[in-house]
């Protein structure tokens, strides 16, 4: 079979990458033809309201590369405040209003409008929020991030779809390049968060970063420091769910961006030289092992934390590398540490922490299918890796699939047949053994009952030997068999734990 996810079982689905072409006409056209009518709408009540609008920034830009666009940012030549409360009323919708940042959003159907009034913003070396005033169209547009993303469409009645053109973005489009409309080192510095998203569109769009930007990320790196945590995870991941992940991520790295936010990552980069007995031994560079298994995984899945698990799997690597003579290169436990680390970054990224079991699960167990692919292996190994991966078990396997980066056709190949040789025996063994909704069949409340004990870690532990019969194959899964063989052994247990305490408490 050419892949784990084309078998004949249910439930499994392969993603396919969309590729995303762009095309313009050579001559920068005047009028852009708008057709949504929910702006038609807005630009109407405007003229009713008596302000100049205009759609701005990243409408535009997806409008003209014929991308799908639900955001739209309509800047407001006036009150912007008092312009979208007059909308959502005439919408019979609530404004959500930003006061701070004079800003509203109402959400009109499959559409998010925002409302801002034409402003200038002004940022002081150690702080990263803005002093915002009021400005012209001309200011609200420079203020911007990339030329691409200063374009404005007019919504005003004498020159409804004009295309306001102030620094060149069209042309940028066209030649698919990221620059600023100030000199790059003034945009950087008023917010420094623009040196990721450039980062980020260059991984979104496929774009090239013009070079005098480029310098300025590696001269400027360190001003990431004061941005918000949160605001950095926000444009990481959208590195990570973009189609091509790794242009992104080799931007940071090159940049000197990415030790400041994920020194974890970074610290992977490089590729380590021992010399024995006139030869020398290398080790790949594990950054770019890691990227690419991210990128070979990105046409399997849309799954931002299967991604983020690809691109972290051997986050311990420089850990516990050791040079062994006759062996080589080893990372021993480098996936027992990686899933141990991940508690600690996630709370420091302020990542979600209940997607924190997922990631964990994945790292600790990539390497287990690769063991299993003895033709001997027992059926209790299968029973082991289907009850520790339990629901991540199919995203485990396209894990250690996307893991081959071997540039040997061959080796390629049969790695990916062994693979499928362990898949088929772990799906084969879950159909037998019932193990899809595994549980222990004697509950915690039962065994406190028989046993007349309280809530403790004994129960636990009672628990454990149970669950631990059924993997080795003991008893089937079963409630009955759990049950005879429960009352059995429950004095024993007993026993042993009281033992285990008194050893524990002794040392």
């Amino acid at each position: 079979m050419d892949s784990i996810l084309e078998t004949s079982q249910p439930k499994r689905k392969r993603f396919i990458r969309k590729t995303e072409v762009y095309s313009f006409k050579l001559d920068k056209p005047n009028v852009i033809e708008i057709g949504i009518p929910i702006i038609k709408v807005v630009a109407d009540l405007a003229q009713e309201f008596g302000v100049k609008i205009y759609v701005v920034g990243g409408f535009v830009r997806d409008k003209l590369l014929g991308r799908d666009v639900k955001d739209i940012d309509f800047t407001v030549v006036g009150d912007s405040i008092a312009f979208a409360e007059f909308v959502g009323e005439k919408l019979q919708k609530h404004p959500i209003i930003y006061e701070r940042f004079k800003t509203a959003l109402i959400v009109a159907g499959d559409y998010n409008l925002e409302f801002v009034g034409t402003r200038k913003e002004e940022y002081i070396p150690s702080s990263r929020k803005p002093i915002v005033t009021e400005g012209t169209l001309e200011d609200d547009l420079k203020r911007r991030d990339f030329t691409i993303n200063s374009l404005a469409l007019s919504l005003n009645r004498e020159n409804y779809g004009e295309l306001v053109d102030l620094f060149g973005g069209y042309k940028d489009l066209q030649d698919k390049i990221l620059k600023t409309p100030l000199e790059a080192g003034i945009t950087f510095s008023d917010d420094p968060l623009r040196m990721m998203r450039a980062a980020r569109f260059a991984s979104q769009l496929n774009f090239t970063i013009e070079e005098t930007c480029l310098n300025k990320l590696s001269e400027m790196a360190d001003r990431i420091q004061i941005i918000s945590q949160e605001r950095i995870t926000e444009e990481l991941f959208k590195i990570i769910d973009s189609n091509n992940p790794g242009k992104g991520l080799f931007i940071l790295h090159q940049s000197g961006i990415l030790q400041w936010i994920f020194p974890e990552l970074e610290n992977l980069a490089g590729v380590d030289l021992v010399e024995k007995d006139n030869k020398v031994f290398a080790h790949k560079d594990v950054f770019r092992h890691s990227v690419k298994v991210l990128e070979n995984i990105v046409p399997m899945t849309s799954n931002r934390w299967l991604r983020f698990a690809a691109l972290t799997h051997d986050i311990a690597k420089p850990k516990t590398k050791k040079f062994i003579n006759g062996i080589g290169w080893t990372f021993h436990g480098h996936e027992d540490l990686g899933a141990k680390w991940m508690p600690k970054i996630f709370r420091r990224m302020k990542f979600p922490l209940d997607n924190l079991n997922y990631v964990e699960k994945l790292i600790r167990l990539h390497q287990r299918p690769m063991q299993l692919v003895d033709e001997e292996v027992s059926d209790s190994a299968i029973r082991r890796l289907a009850f520790q991966a339990g629901d991540a078990l199919e995203d485990l396997f396209i894990l250690v699939r996307a893991d081959i980066t071997t540039k040997n056709p061959n080796l390629s190949e049969q790695y990916k047949n062994n693979y499928e040789i362990v898949f088929n025996k772990v799906i084969e063994v879950q159909e037998k053994d019932k193990l899809r909704e595994f549980q222990s069949p004697i509950r915690g409340e039962e065994i406190m009952e028989v046993c007349n004990v309280p809530p403790s870690k004994l129960v636990g532990f009672i628990k454990e030997q149970i669950e631990e019969a059924i993997l080795d194959g003991k008893i089937p899964n079963e409630y009955d068999d759990a049950k005879k063989y429960f009352i059995e052994n429950k004095e024993n247990w007993i026993q042993e734990y009281q033992t285990s305490l008194k050893t524990s408490n002794a040392i």
